[in-house]
């Protein structure tokens, strides 16, 4: 039969005594790696530590960096966990010239704002001063000297609705077009208020029709490209597409004789 070896209850106590210290000892130094921790965190929620470092602004234009950021109400002393991105956007977007306005917040300590601006698509003469004209037709209170030059000139729209429908199809143009134009005047007439005149940057005068404006000006690049060079004249786009050339005065020789006949008297006087 084979023999069992026996321990005694007296050798196994020691054993039991120093398994259980080294528990306690593990949860003690768990316990105060806790505790300091949560001292440590503490420490940093309530230093400058956890404010706000960097602050960085993209997609403005007209509204200033300066402007945005005191919109969004946070500045180098806001703490960093108590940035709230939704309140940030909705008061970014309050203003009138932002339409989005996105907040992301990177650790440990930086806020990117990014803004999409409203579109100018005009200015209007008022009071001698410009104010410029949004893409959704509204009228900024601020004013300047002279307009930007990222827009046309609107003359005589003295009444918001065709104003209103102007910016409207202004915004739906290709910018590639809307560059070319200079001032886009209002000239109704009778069974047609709708009827507006555009001075292009190129010379030429554009007559057309608010409201299939958006429509038919695209055209505008490939109508000029068939012109005869140093034509002058006015281009229709609001019925059908053809180009009037200016009627010469009586007596009037062709341009280029005329052009021609300068060159020689001017030569004529110099000898």
């Amino acid at each position: 039969m084979e023999e069992r070896k026996v321990v005694s209850i007296e050798d196994r106590i020691p054993k039991l005594k120093q398994t259980r210290r080294k528990k306690a000892n593990r949860r003690l130094i768990l316990y105060l790696t806790i505790l300091f921790l949560l001292i440590a965190t503490v420490i940093y929620l309530q230093s400058p530590l956890s404010n706000v470092r960097h602050i960085v602004v993209e997609g403005e234009y007209h509204v200033s960096e300066e402007e945005i950021i005191e919109l969004a109400g946070v500045t180098t002393s806001t703490n960093y966990w108590r940035v709230d991105e939704e309140e940030m956007k909705q008061q970014i977007e309050s203003h009138q010239e932002i339409t989005f306005a996105s907040i992301d917040r990177s650790f440990p300590n930086n806020v990117q704002i990014e803004v999409k601006e409203a579109e100018r698509i005009g200015y209007v003469k008022q009071d001698g001063a410009f104010h410029a004209i949004l893409e959704n037709g509204t009228r900024l209170d601020g004013q300047t000297a002279l307009p930007g030059g990222d827009a046309p000139i609107l003359a005589g729209f003295n009444k918001e609705t065709y104003l209103k429908e102007i910016s409207q199809e202004l915004k739906e143009l290709p910018s590639s077009v809307s560059s070319l134009i200079s001032e886009i005047h209002w000239d109704p007439r009778d069974g047609n208020p709708y009827q507006i005149l555009l001075y292009m940057n190129d010379g030429y005068q554009v007559q057309a029709s608010i409201r299939s404006f958006a429509e038919k000006m695209p055209a505008y690049p490939s109508i000029v490209a068939q012109l005869d060079e140093g034509a002058e004249g006015i281009i229709h786009i609001d019925v059908g597409a053809y180009f009037e050339e200016y009627p010469q005065s009586e007596g009037e020789e062709p341009q280029g004789d005329s052009g021609a006949g300068e060159e020689e008297e001017n030569t004529d006087e110099e000898a």
